[in-house]
């Protein structure tokens, strides 16, 4: 299945790729690009004889996250916004990573936002040398979303996830690796290669043990994912009718540093 953002490939083997195909926008997380994630999330849960997945971008990022400069012209009033393009994605996000079968990402260049969420939540993470994670929703005085809160702390532990956010921080491969953000990083050249080699291989494993493997852990984390979702999504709302939400928004899109007053 081929939509504008992006394609959903399936091989004879059940191992599916989602690829996120708007190389020249960086792959942003907006409006379009959310509708056609769900579409396809879904449609991997009634795709039959699917035994793992593949996520990957086209281009030299990932993913940015968010299109801030789409925000930027109705910024005053960014709540219902959020509430509206919070659901979809969140659901759909849901829906993603609690499929019954391995999720392997590949990662390159730059992700950021809703792109690390994207990525984190996947069972294996294989990352380009050269790639730079970074969490940029305070510096722009917003909370986070896209289940950050959730997959982050279990890949990363509570601390050095709420640091990871709080910071703003950007990781490098090495950063990222060390703190378990990703699981194996491989020269630039050969990053395609590893994470299909590594999606091929949990295509061909045990896959009902495979799948309750993942659900067993994700119960383990304790974590009420639905209610954390929405808690995330309500607050983001009501942070970004913050004048120091709206400060950091015009600020990146004037190229400026932003002055936050606090409120």
């Amino acid at each position: 299945m081929h939509l504008p953002t992006a394609r959903l490939d399936i091989s004879d083997t059940g191992l599916a790729t989602l690829t996120l195909t708007q190389a020249q926008r960086g792959n942003p997380v907006d409006g379009e690009f959310i509708q056609h994630f769900k579409t396809l999330c879904l449609t991997l849960w009634d795709t039959p004889g699917l035994r793992a997945v593949l996520l990957r971008a086209d281009g030299p990022n990932f993913s940015v996250g968010g299109d801030l400069k789409s925000f930027y012209p109705q910024r005053d009033q960014l709540a219902p916004l959020v509430r509206h393009w919070t659901s979809d994605f969140h659901m759909a996000l849901q829906r993603l990573w609690q499929l019954p079968v391995p999720i392997v990402a590949e990662v390159q260049g730059f992700a950021m936002g809703g792109g690390v969420a994207m990525m984190a939540g996947c069972d294996v993470v294989v990352a380009s040398q050269s790639c730079k994670i970074g969490s940029a929703f305070a510096n722009i005085g917003f909370s986070c979303d896209s289940g950050s809160s959730i997959v982050l702390t279990a890949r990363m532990g509570a601390a050095r996830a709420k640091r990871f956010v709080m910071l703003g921080q950007m990781l490098d491969s090495q950063q990222a690796l060390q703190s378990g953000l990703v699981d194996q990083v491989v020269p630039d050249a050969d990053l395609s290669k590893e994470a299909l080699a590594v999606a091929t291989r949990l295509a061909a494993g045990p896959t009902v043990a495979l799948g309750e493997i993942k659900r067993l852990f994700l119960k383990a984390s304790a974590i009420e994912m639905q209610a954390l979702f929405e808690d995330e999504a309500l607050t983001l709302a009501r942070v970004s009718s913050t004048q120091d939400a709206q400060e950091g928004i015009a600020a990146l899109v004037e190229k400026r540093k932003p002055v936050f007053q606090g409120r």
